[in-house]
């Protein structure tokens, strides 16, 4: 009975740290950071964009007036 008790204590600590295992924590962290700055920069290339198409419009304006 004693034996029986020892194989399953080994087994569960055997179980325990193969659950504690942090090998692709890594991983996943580096893809969340990539996933953050991905969104970031989507959100920053609309912005910029309206920006660029406002300068390019008042721009076209100018030159427009320009030729006239």
């Amino acid at each position: 009975m004693r034996n029986t008790f020892l194989k399953l204590y080994v087994k569960s600590q055997t179980l325990l740290t193969t659950l504690k295992d942090e090998n692709g924590q890594d991983l996943v962290e580096y893809a969340a950071v990539i996933m953050l700055v991905v969104l970031a920069l989507g959100g920053g290339m609309s912005t910029l964009a309206s920006g660029i198409n406002s300068v390019m419009g008042g721009l076209g304006a100018k030159i427009s007036t320009f030729l006239s």
